[in-house]
């Protein structure tokens, strides 16, 4: 549980650290764009209301607030699971990642009423007209790493042979 816990705050910090940088000291909020490597990386802000590429995006008070609830069960239940379950590292890891990353979400929902993206990445000729964050990152990473974890199986249970009389009435006398 150690590993999830500490993957988990790795990411939350970074991911809000990253946030309040690019909003707050480069106030991508307001200059919009900043070329970093173009076309490869380039900073540009978006304020995602919804889930991945804006889906069910609203200014509405009550999605955000469906948003948060549902990010903070799917959190309590990959928590839950990882911590009742006999999960190697890589499962731990990957679940940190997918819980620091929904948890650095929903503080942006509480704080800003949306979800900051600023991350985008475009090839020479192609402009993506998507931006993300670090905690979609994590998010993805874990979510596919959760999926990709093979599962313990339980040992089948031991078929005992000749101790069990046999039900179709052979051996009975007459």
């Amino acid at each position: 549980m150690r590993l999830a816990a500490w993957t988990a705050g790795l990411v939350f910090v970074l991911d809000q650290a990253l946030k309040y940088w690019v909003v707050h000291v480069l106030q991508l909020d307001r200059v919009r764009e900043i070329d970093v490597l173009p076309p490869w990386l380039n900073l540009r802000m978006a304020w995602n209301q919804g889930v991945n590429f804006g889906l069910m995006a609203s200014d509405t008070d009550v999605t955000k607030w469906i948003l948060i609830a549902v990010a903070l069960v799917i959190v309590a239940w990959v928590w839950i699971w990882i911590w009742r379950s006999d999960a190697g590292r890589f499962a731990r890891a990957a679940a940190g990642l997918l819980i620091g990353g929904a948890l650095g979400n929903v503080i942006d929902r509480l704080l800003y009423g949306a979800v900051a993206d600023f991350l985008n990445m475009s090839l020479p000729g192609w402009q993506n007209p998507y931006s993300f964050n670090v905690a979609d990152i994590a998010i993805f990473a874990g979510a596919i790493g959760l999926v990709l974890v093979p599962q313990k199986r339980e040992p089948a249970t031991p078929v005992r042979k000749g101790r069990d009389k046999p039900r179709d009435g052979a051996g009975k006398s007459g």
